[in-house]
């Protein structure tokens, strides 16, 4: 698994309901079946990676966060967790509402634009950057809504969301030293991690 994934799974209680919003090979609904005893289950964009992940026995369903969140019931889930994904929805802000309307608890993992290699990149080349979160040509990528830690926040202050915990790490699986600073974050983190939950 991914250094995210892992520590999504810490976050997440033992015995509880977890969807998975683009859920890819199902490795964390595996994790979690395995190691947390959650009864675990993902909703899938990618259909070659659904028939993977049934094919292993998980419980993965073809889906599109931007349109089939609203078909499940209110607080469904313990939690509901949309990994590596908030850039590439159409509509960010309502699959959010969606998540924390449907789950008690709403994670979320996302790639940094605020770092300050892509913040350079940029300054120096006057081009969109490529590295290894950012690693497709702007033509090509899925990635339609890129945002930044600040961008993050300020969606969840205008929102009501409560942040219950949040990190910034870099893609070489250090924990980043100035956690306790979002502009800090902001600059040297390549990815974000948040534990949201409504007021």
């Amino acid at each position: 698994m991914r250094l995210d994934q892992h520590l999504i799974a810490e976050m997440i209680e033992p015995g509880t309901r977890v969807l998975d919003v683009g859920s890819g090979d199902g490795a964390l609904i595996d994790h979690l079946f395995r190691t947390r005893q959650c009864d675990a289950r993902g909703i899938e964009i990618d259909m070659g990676e659904v028939t993977r992940s049934v094919a292993h026995g998980l419980p993965v369903m073809h889906g599109d966060a931007d349109h089939d969140l609203a078909h499940y019931s209110d607080d469904a889930f313990d939690y509901v967790v949309l990994q590596r994904t908030l850039q590439a929805v159409e509509k960010p802000r309502e699959v959010l509402r969606q998540m924390l309307r449907i789950g008690r608890h709403a994670i979320v993992s996302f790639p940094n634009f605020g770092h300050w290699r892509l913040r350079l990149q940029i300054l120096l080349s006057g081009r969109m950057p490529m590295n290894a979160v950012w690693h497709t040509p702007w033509y090509e990528t899925p990635n339609i809504h890129p945002c930044t830690i600040q961008d993050f926040l300020a969606l969840c202050e205008a929102e009501g969301y409560v942040i219950d915990r949040w990190l910034a790490i870099d893609e070489a699986g250090e924990r980043a030293p100035w956690r306790r600073s979002i502009r800090l974050a902001n600059l040297f983190g390549e990815q974000a991690l948040f534990l949201l939950r409504r007021k």
